[in-house]
């Protein structure tokens, strides 16, 4: 742990002394950190939201549908959770509700944005021959 705790600014030593008591969850938190780079808000706030509780978590179903090898490079792509928790959704959301609390983001960014950029819209209807398509989200 000394050589990690070196590599670390002291705000942060001092924030895994105070906020953890497992000495296991503060080398994790140290060593993420130098990987990562976190600068000092990043790192509390990865902290208060309990990173190292929810890492590699994410529900798949990779291996029922993909062979091993497949299963387990798709699984490391998403192994970092996605923190959604500024939707407010509730355990019974749906897809479509993700998608439109999402989008709603999404306004409001590009509003603050200004000019330049451009939202189309969602799941925008394309007629090619005879078929429709629906893109998700069009920019």
């Amino acid at each position: 742990m000394q050589q990690i705790a070196a590599q670390i600014p002291w705000f942060h030593n001092c924030v895994l002394l105070d906020e953890l008591s497992e000495s296991g969850d503060r080398i994790w938190y140290a060593k993420i950190t130098v990987q990562h780079g976190w600068g000092r808000n990043v790192f509390v706030h990865q902290i208060e939201s309990a990173l190292h509780n929810c890492q590699e978590k994410a529900v798949t179903n990779f291996d029922q549908t993909l062979a091993s090898p497949q299963s387990d490079l798709a699984q490391q792509i998403i192994k970092d959770p996605y923190n959604l928790d500024f939707l407010m959704l509730g355990s019974e959301a749906h897809e479509r509700d993700l998608e439109r609390g999402l989008l709603e983001h999404v306004r409001q960014f590009l509003l603050e944005l200004g000019v330049g950029f451009a939202f189309v819209g969602s799941q925008y209807r394309l007629e090619v021959g005879n078929s429709k398509f629906f893109i998700d989200l069009l920019f």
